[in-house]
């Protein structure tokens, strides 16, 4: 039998079962991944959690709605939802203050954690992150509203991707079959259905009062030509939040920690890492 890589250990929280990777020692990095249909922890960090975890702990769960995070109960799929998953995540393994990095969807999660709990958090990465308002993208509206098949997953690989050589037929098979498993659609639809989308945006962010009492020192990280999330966003969170440095990747699109990997490993290591 060959042993599936985005399932990881389990830690039972209060409204959740929660799938995670954990590896490493040392200061413990919590990692959040996107909202792209069939996304894991995994899919997202799998050439990232390695290379990061040779100089910390490393762990990035399956946020509740995605991958092979059960539910154990009716639950929200909202902002509140997700902050208190990673808030009981933290306290359930003892982790805090922890490093949030947070891939879009996933920054909003991180930059609500740290405005709402800033004792648990030590510094951020926000990755083409959401979390202020924007106008929804055409890039963004057609990956919150897709419908399965392997064309619209090229489709979408397509729009995440600047290099179309990372853009396989391969891939778009592997992420099209992850996003049919069992009961993923439903979850997906529930999430960003129906539109008009704006109102996804809006319902991720976090008070513009709020992110400029943030003292975390944070990491800002785009890809220039990326489709999904504008670059601006970025741009208007280096400027809001006060100790935040932004660095913007060329040729480049969603996905920085693919298309970049070493330099990002490299860069986000070494932020991390400064005492």
């Amino acid at each position: 039998m060959t042993t599936n890589p985005e399932l990881g250990k389990r830690v039972r929280l209060a409204h959740s079962d929660t799938n995670y990777h954990d590896q490493g020692q040392g200061r413990p990095v919590v990692l959040i991944h996107g909202s792209g249909p069939g996304v894991t922890a995994w899919a997202n960090w799998r050439l990232n959690i390695g290379p990061l975890s040779q100089r910390a702990r490393v762990l990035a769960p399956d946020m509740v709605g995605f991958g092979y995070t059960d539910a154990i109960d009716a639950v929200s799929y909202d902002l509140n939802t997700w902050v208190s998953q990673v808030v009981e995540f933290i306290d359930a393994l003892s982790l805090g203050p922890v490093d949030l990095i947070g891939n879009s969807f996933g920054g909003a999660v991180s930059l609500a954690v740290a405005a709402r709990h800033p004792e648990l958090v030590r510094r951020l990465v926000l990755m083409g992150s959401v979390g202020t308002s924007f106008p929804l993208t055409p890039g963004l509206d057609a990956v919150w509203g897709y419908t399965p098949s392997i064309e619209n997953m090229k489709k979408l690989l397509d729009i995440f991707a600047y290099d179309r050589s990372l853009v396989s037929d391969e891939l778009a098979e592997l992420r099209y079959r992850a996003s049919m498993r069992e009961g993923v659609q439903e979850r997906f639809a529930q999430m960003f259905s129906p539109g008009p989308r704006q109102r996804y945006i809006e319902a991720l962010t976090t008070p513009e009062a709020e992110l400029r009492e943030l003292s975390h020192e944070t990491l800002v990280v785009h890809g220039r030509e990326d489709q999904v999330i504008p670059l601006q966003n970025s741009i208007r969170l280096a400027s809001i939040l006060p100790r935040a440095q932004l660095h913007v990747f060329p040729h480049c699109g969603h996905w920085t920690q693919i298309e970049w990997t070493a330099t990002f490993n490299a860069l986000v290591g070494d932020f991390l890492a400064d005492s």
